[in-house]
């Protein structure tokens, strides 16, 4: 059974990729040897959008994209557009080392995860409520 999702980059960057994600982006890692970073991403999902061409991207999520890109542009993050109300979220973009960019946005729909956590409050505080 497939338990995660695991994305990549390839880049002549990818030292100074590494770095990025690890400093700026703050994610935890395991050093496979030789300085090889394995991220330990948060919560995946994955999305399949109609277009005319081909192609993948990566995006990360977040729960209050201003305080977020707050956060990351303190530790010199540079985003590349303002934020933009789409249907499923808000969006903004930022680069990552060789000059790629990346989306980071707000979703407006409710997470599975979210929705199971809540479900399970909701349960207990009913069963507190019985006692």
């Amino acid at each position: 059974m497939i338990r995660g999702l695991h994305a990549m980059f390839y880049s002549p960057e990818a030292e100074e990729l590494r770095t990025f994600f690890r400093d700026k982006i703050k994610f935890p890692f395991v050093d496979t040897g030789d300085g090889w970073l394995i991220f330990d991403a948060p919560a995946a999902e994955i999305g399949c959008h109609p277009a005319e061409t081909r192609f993948y991207g990566l995006s990360f999520y977040c729960d209050n994209l201003e305080r977020t890109m707050a956060t990351l542009q303190k530790r010199g993050v540079k985003f590349t557009t303002g934020i933009r109300d789409e249907e499923w979220g808000r969006v903004t973009r930022f680069q990552v080392p060789g000059g790629g960019e990346v989306e980071l946005y707000q979703p407006t729909y409710t997470k599975q995860r979210r929705a199971r956590r809540a479900r399970v409050r909701a349960v207990r505080t009913r069963i507190k409520r019985s006692r």
